[in-house]
């Protein structure tokens, strides 16, 4: 029961953090430096990527009708959307970046990389980034302000920033939203490109950390996971919208703020009680 309660409060924080700016993973990892489940690395290794299917499920529940690339006339005949289509083509390529380079360096990064010390720094890098750039943005018109107008070199170049999200307390959606900023791209256009491009990533990310783990799951181990996912799922619905209402009226630089805090914060603590 304490596994499970551990569990909940995990998915709580991952359906929090994965759609703001604020590195659900950084968060993940400094949540079980005090609340650590009692399980295996190599299960909490794969835990702590595969419940963000939970939260990326939810992207698919609310834009389902955004992202199927067909319709139906009269419940009989699909249509094809050579709108979505083209979407998810530019997606796919600005996937290609982060995909070649989690191949090449994941193991490397989960195993000297995912410490306090790196997830504050990036906490507070990518704070100053995003304060800094809104301040910057002040005095810009987006070019980019809706999906239809991104094209494949804008997809391709918000892919690129993204690579920087495989650094732990960086953020997939913090590196993502800064590159579409940096270049251009409206915040709505910015959040709804990155709810787009979790969805191929964070699938091809849970395939591979569930088969390098194996299908040997205990079912103490299957029920923790469940339980993860769908806690993440539920809050997911509630960030999600939260977030897209937020944009239309504020920036980031609230979430670049907390960043700041969180890692100042999380340096004093583990300078205190040694790293």
């Amino acid at each position: 029961m304490i596994e499970i309660l551990k569990a909940i409060f995990l998915g709580i924080v991952e359906g929090v953090t994965e759609w703001l700016p604020v590195s659900s993973t950084g968060h993940m990892l400094l949540v079980d430096q005090f609340l650590k489940l009692n399980k295996s690395n190599e299960f909490k290794e794969m835990f702590f990527i595969v419940i963000q299917l939970g939260a990326i499920l939810a992207v698919v529940a609310i834009f389902w009708r955004k992202m199927l690339p067909f319709q139906w006339q009269d419940k009989t005949k699909p249509v094809i959307k050579t709108d979505v289509i083209s979407l998810w083509l530019k997606v796919a390529l600005a996937c290609i970046p982060g995909a070649v380079v989690t191949l090449l360096f994941d193991d490397f990064i989960d195993k000297r990389l995912h410490t306090p010390a790196v997830i504050a720094a990036a906490l507070i890098f990518y704070g100053i980034a995003f304060i800094v750039i809104e301040y910057w943005n002040k005095k810009r018109t987006p070019a980019v302000n809706s999906l239809a107008d991104i094209t494949y070199r804008t997809a391709l170049l918000i892919g690129l920033f993204q690579v920087l999200s495989i650094i732990p307390g960086t953020s997939r959606s913090g590196a993502t939203i800064i590159g579409a900023l940096l270049i251009g791209v409206s915040r709505m256009a910015a959040a709804e490109f990155t709810f787009f491009m979790a969805v191929p990533v964070m699938f091809g990310l849970s395939a591979i950390k569930i088969i390098e783990f194996g299908f040997s799951f205990s079912n103490g181990e299957l029920l923790v996971l469940a339980v993860g996912m769908v806690v993440a799922f539920a809050v997911s619905l509630l960030v999600i919208r939260f977030l897209m209402n937020f944009i239309k009226k504020h920036d980031f630089k609230v979430f670049g703020w907390y960043r700041i805090a969180l890692g100042a914060a999380v340096l004093v603590y583990f300078a205190i009680k040694g790293f």
